[in-house]
């Protein structure tokens, strides 16, 4: 056991250089300290690749930007949201942004490192999305990018591996002790984490959305449609997300906080 205590207090001690914030606060405060070890660089050269590919691959199946009328309502939510995004980080302002719309009938939408972002037509039409409502979802995904949270839980997995296997080897174990840690720091580590990424998401794209002169209060709507279709749900304690219910109290307390600056936005 001291031997697994002293792994992790050297591991500690090589990462405290390791944290800063990706964004400012903000009205909703976000700015808790991220581990980023892997480059802005390398993320942004990946999500480029795999985002020509994804497009590439919709267009050969005559399933990108079909719906001209559709396509445009989005890309003009989108160009309302991107003029907020300085709030958070004044360098997004200079992302080459780009806004596409697959025809699928899938529930989702997701915005690459650099403001790649991609909706399905599945999301806004089974849900019967608002533009309000359409700028909640766009902006949650939004978000994720400004909090560069891909690279966030990239670094967490790479050094996630890296004390497992040096524990591992402190303590004696094999590749099965190797196995058990992981699968501990799943349970411990990784669910509660992108727990906090998902509600960091739903703060910065309602503050989004409301700077941006959309009602935040459609943000609670998005989830309670989400629940209605959803059916069953998964119990929140062994669930990526928050559960439906707690975010959408949570969302409550967030567009309350937001109010003033949607009022002023209208007003403006």
């Amino acid at each position: 056991m001291r031997k697994i205590l002293l792994t992790f207090a050297a591991l500690a001690v090589l990462l405290t250089g390791c944290f800063t914030s990706s964004t400012q606060a903000g009205l909703v405060g976000a700015d808790r300290r991220q581990l980023l070890l892997v480059s802005s660089e390398t993320m942004d050269q990946s999500a480029a690749q795999a985002y020509t590919q994804t497009l590439r691959s919709a267009r050969s199946k005559g399933e990108l930007n079909i719906d001209p009328i559709l396509t445009k309502r989005v890309q003009n939510i989108a160009k309302r949201l991107i003029a907020q995004t300085g709030v958070f980080r004044k360098d997004a302002l200079k992302w080459n942004w780009q806004v596409n719309v697959i025809n699928e009938d899938t529930i989702n939408a997701w915005c690459m490192p650099g403001g790649r972002i991609v909706v399905y037509s599945g999301i806004i039409k089974r849900l019967d999305l608002t533009d309000a409502q359409l700028a909640a979802v766009m902006g949650h995904e939004m978000a994720h990018a400004l909090r560069e949270h891909s690279r966030e839980q990239a670094s967490t997995d790479q050094i996630k591996n890296i004390g497992i296997f040096a524990v591992a080897a402190a303590a004696g174990l094999g590749d099965a002790g190797a196995q058990a840690l992981n699968l501990a720091s799943e349970y411990t580590i990784s669910l509660p984490f992108s727990r906090s990424h998902e509600t960091e998401a739903d703060h910065i794209g309602t503050e989004l959305m409301a700077r941006a002169g959309y009602d935040p209060n459609e943000a609670v709507k998005v989830w309670e449609k989400m629940t209605k279709i959803s059916g069953g749900k998964v119990p929140e304690i062994l669930s990526t997300h928050p559960s439906n219910e707690s975010r959408i109290k949570d969302l409550k307390e967030i567009a309350k906080k937001l109010e003033p600056l949607y009022q002023a936005a209208v007003k403006s």
